[in-house]
């Protein structure tokens, strides 16, 4: 009785290791018949240091496959513990691989661990792709001034491919698209008129591309098509119009100031005369005084004194019958 009883307890574990290494043993057994043998004890190893052995399983098939033997399993387990994508870089290395583009393992593990998508970037450098300058999904434009003052507002289409050499620690999409803009305004601004750049728009892209612009990016510029190109203000008629507008209020602000002199300078003369004429008053005063003196004194006649009185009477008629002075 016992005998049986522990028959069937040896049944029951043997039933349930085997659950337990199937997986393991259908993993074994693939890379086996794939011509890549793993041993089951590092396969089982793997789940031990928290590594999914079908994603190194597979991965190691796909690149034995691919006839790609940069690496081992040792590197596959290395690079999924650094926090790397195993199977993108593996996909990645065959593209490549089939591409003629020069990928080794270090610099595909550098890309990935840089957080670059590495499958992306072999992808775009075998069909390159486009970008929008700016995004015209929010209707912008880049906007430029020609010499003659008119606003011209374009967009681009800038044809790239992955520079896989300088893919790690080289400027992305983003500094393409502000350098393009930045090239497209020097070029509108280095223009006689804008109605050059309206004929030939393929003057805009010749400039920018002399530039070099794709220099420590991890993009290669392949062209550069400007999509859309419309007139917007004449800046310069508008510069001119404010800076008339200046000189006209400049010229009013001068021309009050001296109008303000001149009422002021009347209004001293007016004040100069106010005072003559009090003066001339004060004079005119101390004649009867004067001659008074001179009698009592007398170094004046009254005869004398009678005439020069007959003779201001005589000269004030003429004056009065002349229109020449007011009745006192």
């Amino acid at each position: 009785m016992e005998v049986s009883f522990l028959l069937i307890l040896l049944a029951v574990l043997a039933f349930i290791l085997v659950i337990i290494l199937g997986r393991y043993i259908s993993l074994w057994f693939q890379a086996l018949v794939s011509g890549t043998p793993i041993s089951l004890l590092n396969i089982i190893g793997m789940s031990l240091r928290k590594i999914p052995p079908r994603i190194i399983v597979n991965a190691h098939i796909n690149a034995y496959k691919a006839g790609l033997k940069q690496f081992n399993v040792s590197d596959l387990e290395t690079h999924y513990l650094a926090g790397g994508r195993v199977l993108d870089v593996v996909a990645a290395l065959i593209a490549a691989e089939k591409a003629n583009i020069p990928l080794d393992w270090k610099r595909a593990t550098a890309i990935d661990l840089a957080g670059r998508d590495i499958l992306d970037a072999v992808k775009t450098s075998v069909n390159p792709k486009v970008i929008d300058c700016p995004d015209r999904s929010r209707g912008d434009y880049i906007t430029g001034v020609a010499k003659d003052g008119v606003q011209l507002k374009c967009r681009a289409r800038v044809t790239v491919r992955t520079n896989i050499a300088q893919l790690v620690g080289g400027a992305t999409e983003e500094t393409i698209i502000a350098r393009v803009g930045e090239g497209i305004i020097g070029a509108i601004g280095a223009s006689e008129n804008h109605l050059l750049v309206l004929e030939n728009p393929q003057l805009i892209s010749k400039r920018v591309l002399d530039k070099g612009l794709d220099a420590q990016t991890a993009f290669e510029i392949l062209s550069i098509d400007i999509a859309d190109i419309a007139i917007g203000e004449n800046i310069g008629a508008k510069l001119r119009a404010d800076k008339a507008e200046s000189d006209k209020r400049i010229a009013q602000a001068k021309a009050e100031e001296r109008r303000a002199m001149a009422v002021a300078a009347e209004q001293e003369n007016s004040a100069k005369v106010k005072d003559m004429e009090a003066k001339y008053i004060e004079a005119q005063a101390a004649v009867p005084q004067a001659m008074a003196e001179a009698l009592k004194a007398g170094k004046v006649g009254f005869m004398d004194y009678l005439r020069m009185d007959n003779l201001q009477a005589d000269t004030k008629m003429r004056k009065e019958l002349s229109g020449g002075g007011a009745t006192a």
